[in-house]
């Protein structure tokens, strides 16, 4: 539900004089969010909804669909011809100095960059200085409720006992001497998730030997690939519950089948987990100190463990992605490699700590989930691997 105290509290909090959010057929997903749009029937004109860090917001919509916007407060100018929509623009931001837009210096962040060049040439024309609502909208788009929070740990209990499953159905097939592949194992994990009421936008990864080493390998059904003794596995999975508003709990484990796991592997894996817990303990310094961080900080504090060890060029994608009701949110994400992330991690926001180190012959991802509590107390959710798994070891 739109809340424009909030709103303009926050933006008086980041310094600007207003927020201007707009939208052509669904190309701004942040601005749908944010006013309570997305789900409706989406819109065939440009509408825009001008909100001052003080006093009433501002509507400009276009005569054909003057409603869209009726359930938000304000004064709505209807418009009809372009040279109209420019005189609204003026409008609309007149007496505003800097306005927050879904905007992203020279395209740093795509993430934010949800307003196309055009628009903020024309904004601009009117004297104003755009910043990014990279903060703003994470704020009211990628935080989560305690609800949500909740969902988040049930179906977590899901996703951690789905690699239960999985490591037992791959030891009891080669124990029996029977074949299984990772076509297999991925729709063993689905059955699960289906019967535990879970859901997900893709089916897991399931990775044996070289493909563990493709950060973004997908099982192929017409030339599955065996997992056999001796192999090395990677299982990355994502779920969340069958119910409205519902966020996901995102993981990957690594394990062996074998008794013993050869050094090999245990060496790159502790590198990983110590790169991972290193971005923990940047988060958990930072928040226990009330220090503002931003998601680069988080980034480096796992890049420069991994570099150390010698293996920065293996390591080929960001440490963490934002988590919400897609796998990948629209909050912060843990990354100075793809992007230059300076939003802030912000309280009541979730992502993925998942550094890892992608060989010829294999790869290495050990991925857990963080929430920031309100009391910006950090949880870690899915369970720190603290090595790889022997699948074929004894089990009491």
């Amino acid at each position: 539900m739109f809340d424009l105290a909030a709103v303009q509290s926050a933006l008086r909090q980041f310094g600007f004089d207003g927020w201007l959010l707009c939208d052509f057929r669904g190309g701004n997903v942040l601005a749908r969010r944010i006013l309570g749009l997305d789900g409706q029937e989406l819109t065939s004109r440009r509408y825009f909804y001008a909100i001052p860090a003080e006093g009433e917001p501002r509507k400009l919509v276009h005569r054909i669909e003057t409603g869209v916007l009726d359930h938000l407060p304000g004064e709505a100018t209807v418009y009809l011809r372009w040279q109209e929509l420019e005189a609204g623009v003026a409008k609309l931001v007149g007496g505003m100095k800097r306005v927050a837009m879904e905007y992203s210096p020279r395209n740093a962040n795509p993430y934010v960059a949800k307003v196309d060049a055009g628009t903020v040439e024309l904004v601009r024309s009117n004297g104003v200085e755009i910043g990014s609502s990279g903060d703003l909208a994470q704020l009211f788009e990628a935080t989560w409720d305690d609800d949500q929070w909740r969902m988040h740990r049930e179906a977590e209990t899901h996703t951690t006992s789905a690699f239960d499953l999985a490591w037992s159905l791959i030891a009891q097939r080669i124990r029996d001497g029977q074949e299984i592949t990772e076509c297999q194992v991925q729709a063993a994990i689905m059955d699960h998730f289906a019967g535990h009421g879970l859901v997900t936008e893709h089916p897991p990864i399931v990775a044996v030997g070289p493909h563990s080493g493709n950060p973004h390998y997908a099982p192929d059904p017409t030339a599955d690939t065996p997992i056999r003794a001796g192999d090395f596995v990677l299982v990355d999975l994502w779920a969340k519950l069958d119910r409205p508003r519902s966020v996901y709990s995102d993981l990957t484990r690594v394990g062996f089948v074998g008794e013993r796991v050869p050094d090999r592997y245990e060496e790159v894996f502790r590198i990983v987990a110590s790169a991972r817990d290193a971005a923990i303990a940047r988060l958990r310094t930072a928040f226990a100190a009330g220090q503002p961080l931003q998601g680069w900080e988080v980034d480096d504090a796992a890049r420069q463990v991994i570099d150390a060890a010698g293996h920065g060029a293996d390591f080929v994608h960001r440490t963490g992605h934002s988590i919400g009701q897609e796998t990948h949110g629209n909050g912060a994400n843990m990354d100075n490699l793809e992007t230059h992330e300076e939003r802030l991690v912000l309280p009541r926001t979730c992502f993925s700590i998942e550094p890892g180190i992608y060989l010829s012959e294999f790869g290495i991802r050990s991925e857990v989930n963080v929430f920031i509590g309100p009391d910006s107390q950090v949880h870690v959710t899915g369970g720190l691997q603290d090595a790889v798994v022997p699948i074929l070891a004894s089990r009491s």
